[in-house]
């Protein structure tokens, strides 16, 4: 039901990854996502979850005003686009969308209610998935006039044709690349050299670029 969602869990914490890093979010976590990154860590399945109501949700945002944002994460919070359609209207908070970037759709039926979106672009080097060019070129394009920057994960494996068609999209809509190297448990898995190759290689294409690894592991946060 729209006025329903499945939400794994609830927390407040510090965003951990691209620009925004430092402030303090409350992240809603939902369940499911309609793609499988081998390097994806986090647990979105619906176990242990529980359903939310749109009052529901509302009442556990009230009680974290303090939050510089809501950061709607998961899995992939546009597969929730119907829930989110009837909730995000009445949320006091400024809005913060993490997402992989494919759903353009279902992007569009909530895109007015969002202040900052961290769009995912998806590398099949890493992923060890298809490529999403064109999905990610739509929804960028849907999103660019909203505060957005592009996440790219990435390990030693990344290609040239990767790069160019990254750089293709991005500079399409003046967005900011944040580069995310791939990670272990506290450390980053590719080594400092190949991060700097890989980031000269999107700097001779493009000036919009920034190297940030995932900094909540570091501190180990959540």
């Amino acid at each position: 039901m729209a006025d329903r969602a499945k939400i794994k869990e609830i927390f407040t914490s510090i965003q951990g990854e691209g620009p925004y890093i430092g402030v303090k979010q409350l992240f809603v976590r939902f369940c499911g996502c309609n793609l499988m990154c081998e390097y994806c860590d986090t647990n979105y399945d619906s176990k242990d979850s529980r359903i939310y109501t749109v009052d529901e949700l509302l009442n556990e945002v009230k009680k974290n005003l303090e939050c510089h944002s809501i950061s709607l994460t998961g899995g992939e919070p546009l597969l929730h686009a119907g829930f989110l359609k009837e909730f995000l209207p009445l949320c006091p908070l400024p809005v913060y969308l993490e997402t992989n970037a494919t759903l353009v759709g279902e992007l569009g039926e909530i895109i007015d209610y969002v202040d900052y979106v961290s769009a995912d672009i998806k590398l099949p080097s890493a992923t060890h998935e298809i490529a999403y060019w064109n999905e990610h070129d739509n929804f960028i394009s849907k999103a660019a006039h909203k505060m957005i920057f592009a996440k790219v994960v990435f390990d030693e494996n990344i290609t040239d044709e990767e790069i160019r068609e990254t750089v293709k999209i991005c500079a399409k809509y003046g967005v900011e690349i944040i580069l995310q190297p791939k990670s272990t448990v506290n450390q980053m898995s590719v080594n400092i050299k190949t991060s700097d190759l890989v980031m000269n290689k999107f700097l001779k294409q493009y000036k919009k670029v920034r190297l940030i690894p995932q900094m909540h592991k570091f501190l180990n946060i959540p």
